[in-house]
């Protein structure tokens, strides 16, 4: 029998969630939402891909931007989405939702006739099907005949391959009909037509997963042992019971008098913010140790973890952890009482489910400048109006200059939004690596540009942008001064932590300092030292020792940091090309993102009226495609190819 090259296909829901960002508030009061990745299938096969599974989701999306939404967000994440056909006829399901407390989380399900439910038997590839170790589907596609008809396919197809087939039963009373349109939040209400109708399907299954309540309607008894006995009657599945907080038993063979009588894990103890999502969490710990053949305990133990850590966050499958955060939490789960405050946990979290995992060279062309190209509009005297256009062409530039390179990736740019917004959009969207400053232009101490309320500042940004901020820093400024910069700098960690933008800090020396090759390294190191940890760094040439002397810091502190970019500073072209060298050679040095000394000329012909726009993007891109070139011959071919990954 042909080796399987998947681990789990999820044949079920998969949605977008709208989830409520003011916490306490009712459904009714609620003023603005956070759209994610929704569905318990779509949500299982997402988390179950950030755990190292070879994922694939089986399901229909409408054909519309939320279909495209759903699609796209589980590739990000490397889940298998070749078996999700596009209904012409149906719109993608929703559910919003609210967290008012603990114990109270309205919801509303936006599903009749869509997508999801609308998978059918003609869907199911048999052959795919085998290419699984497991098939996962959730109880609500038992629901209707149609889903009934792709689940019989689909479950057919995984017996007669001798896969593993596994029963999440996910009872959702409202998906069955049995409460209000607006009564999505109600996890249990009795039903012996419901319960019959499970009953019939559950001798198909080798494991079936739920909680008490889901273990009363497919045993049609709100007593829990008897619930178990009565499937167990039915099916020779591995049972797991799952008890919240106080974890979950596994039960092998005959069900005994308590639910300790089995293979018992005690849970994880966490504050709640959110319990929804927490079952699909479960769902895709278990089977990261269940398809490896772990034993239940580690089953168990992942799931648990899994969980807690979705119950502590807000959101179900961006929430779901990665491996290496799933075992980082495991190794001192006792010491962290909430996931969501620990500052070791966060960073790990958002830096090994960021999107893209890697990043090829960052050979970048910067034209974030404001203040420079504002002096320059007045000494030709020339109105700024001019400078958006000026902006929108160099944009064109990138594009242009980095197909002539022939270098492999996108281009990468940095642009501000005072001058720049329109060029942002026309970025936006399309793969780029972008760069979007904050700080007011030559501020020291560090101001931001928008005002203080950065938080609310990031809001607005869409979320592929990344924030860069430069600081004029040197660690032995005097001591108002240097912490009323590291304050600022603080806030900005604190504000990109909760709009999960990656962040990029670009530290200059000041003008007129002293400075030895240990100068950038102590700034690094002070940064990391008050708990700041950014995605990239944006640093200044410097020789081999000082480069040396930067990497060990990056490394001994962020292992997960994507690396240094080598700016530019206005320096004519050979001395940036002469600068490549040790740069490029350093191991941390990923790429240069270069600015004035590429366009700045043709910037001001073009203001002057000396040059038309041909020749403006004519000349910045042969400029920008000349500096790739000398960076990949500087670097050699290994380096020059070398991927930015999620980290060192």
């Amino acid at each position: 029998m042909q080796k399987p090259s998947l681990d789990v296909i999820c044949l079920g829901r998969a949605a977008v969630d709208l989830y409520a960002q003011q916490v306490g508030a009712r459904l009714e009061d609620v003023s603005s939402f956070a759209k994610y990745l929704g569905g318990s299938s779509g949500n299982c096969a997402y988390g179950s891909a950030r755990l190292g599974l070879a994922s694939a989701m089986l399901t229909r999306v409408g054909n519309e931007q939320f279909g495209r939404f759903v699609v796209e967000a589980l590739a990000r994440a490397g889940v298998d989405t070749s078996h999700m056909p596009v209904d012409a006829d149906r719109a993608t399901a929703l559910a919003i939702l609210a967290l008012k407390d603990r114990d109270t989380f309205p919801l509303l399900f936006y599903r009749r006739d869509c997508a999801d439910m609308a998978i059918a038997a003609d869907d199911i590839d048999p052959d795919w099907i085998g290419s699984a170790k497991a098939l996962a589907i959730t109880g609500t596609h038992l629901s209707t005949e149609t889903t009934q008809d792709a689940c019989r396919a689909a479950l057919d197809a995984a017996a007669s391959h001798g896969r593993r087939r596994v029963l999440d039963i996910d009872y959702r009373p409202v998906l069955w009909g049995l409460t209000d349109p607006g009564d999505g939040e109600t996890r249990y209400v009795q039903d012996a037509e419901t319960t019959a109708h499970l009953q019939r399907w559950v001798g198909d299954f080798d494991l079936i997963v739920g909680t008490e309540e889901e273990f009363h309607i497919a045993g049609g008894t709100t007593d829990t042992i008897a619930a178990l006995k009565k499937v167990r009657a039915l099916s020779d599945a591995v049972l797991v019971c799952k008890l919240g907080p106080l974890g979950c038993t596994i039960f092998e063979g005959p069900i005994g008098d308590s639910v300790d009588d089995g293979v018992r894990v005690e849970g994880v103890q966490v504050e709640v913010l959110n319990v929804l999502g927490a079952g699909d969490a479960f769902m895709a710990g278990f089977l990261r140790g269940y398809l490896r053949d772990e034993p239940w305990e580690t089953c168990a133990s992942y799931a648990n973890a899994c969980g807690a850590l979705v119950v502590s966050r807000h959101g179900c499958a961006p929430a779901m952890p990665s491996e290496t955060e799933l075992f980082d939490y495991l190794a001192r789960q006792d010491a962290v009482a909430r996931p969501d405050r620990d500052a070791r946990l966060n960073d790990l979290h958002a830096k090994t489910t960021r999107h893209p995992a890697e990043w090829g060279p960052i050979y970048g062309l910067a034209f974030d400048h404001r203040r420079q190209l504002f002096d320059m509009a007045a000494e030709l005297g020339v109105e700024a109006k001019h400078l958006s256009p000026l902006k929108t062409l160099l944009v064109a530039a990138a594009e242009a200059g980095f197909a002539r390179s022939g270098a492999p990736g996108t281009p990468a740019v940095l642009c501000d939004d005072v001058i720049g917004q329109d060029a942002l959009n026309a970025m936006t969207g399309r793969g780029w690596w972008i760069g979007r400053p904050v700080e007011l232009p030559g501020s020291r101490p560090l101001v931001f540009q928008h005002g203080d309320d950065i938080g609310s500042e990031l809001v607005s940004w869409p979320a592929e942008h990344i924030i860069k901020c430069l600081v004029f820093y040197d660690p032995d400024d005097e001591i108002e001064l240097r912490l009323a910069q590291e304050d600022r700098l603080r806030q900005l960690e604190q504000a990109r932590r909760v709009s999960g933008h990656e962040l990029l800090i670009e530290i200059i020396p000041p003008k007129n300092h002293s400075t030895d090759d240990l100068t950038i390294a102590r700034s690094l190191q002070r940064c990391y030292h008050l708990g700041i940890r950014p995605d990239w760094w944006k640093l200044p040439p410097m020789n081999e020792t000082a480069w040396e002397n930067v990497r060990e810091i990056v490394t001994r502190y962020d292992a997960h940091c994507r690396g240094v970019v080598l700016l530019g500073l206005d320096a004519p072209m050979d001395e940036v090309k002469a600068g490549f060298r040790a740069a490029s050679g350093s191991q941390i040095c990923r790429g240069f993102t270069i600015g004035r000394t590429l366009f700045a000329d043709a910037a001001r012909d073009w203001l002057a009226g000396r040059i038309d726009d041909a020749q403006l993007v004519d000349t910045v891109a042969d400029n920008y495609a000349e500096l790739i070139t000398t960076w990949r011959e500087a670097a050699g071919d290994s380096a020059a190819t070398r991927q930015v990954a999620g980290g060192l």
